[in-house]
């Protein structure tokens, strides 16, 4: 038997930031393109699109710094504020499954 736990963050009911959107940008910094991540993770350029769009406007941060397309082609980066969104959430959730894991093997 083992326990699974998830964070996300949210405000008044309204999911901010989570695992999927997470997921979203490390992609993005791994492949230096928003389309080549949503390749990456089997989704649609417009739903990884939105995605970050959502995550802006609750924010009020910009998350990635996109790039034009042309002869060298286009791209995108995290701005600093979205690194430190990833390294904070994941050293958060890090923590989080320590404790549930260690919580779960003194209860059961």
């Amino acid at each position: 038997m083992k326990i699974k736990s998830k964070i996300w963050l949210d405000n008044e009911g309204k999911l901010i930031f989570g695992t999927g959107k997470s997921d979203i940008l490390k992609a993005v910094k791994r492949t230096g393109s928003l389309n080549r991540a949503a390749k990456e993770l089997n989704m649609s350029y417009r739903h990884a699109w939105s995605y970050i769009q959502s995550i802006e406007k609750r924010i009020g941060k910009q998350l990635l710094v996109k790039n034009k397309g042309g002869k060298d082609g286009g791209g995108a980066t995290l701005t600093q504020y979205a690194s430190d969104l990833l390294e904070k959430f994941d050293s958060l959730e890090k923590e989080v499954k320590v404790f549930v894991n260690n919580r779960f093997k003194e209860v059961f």
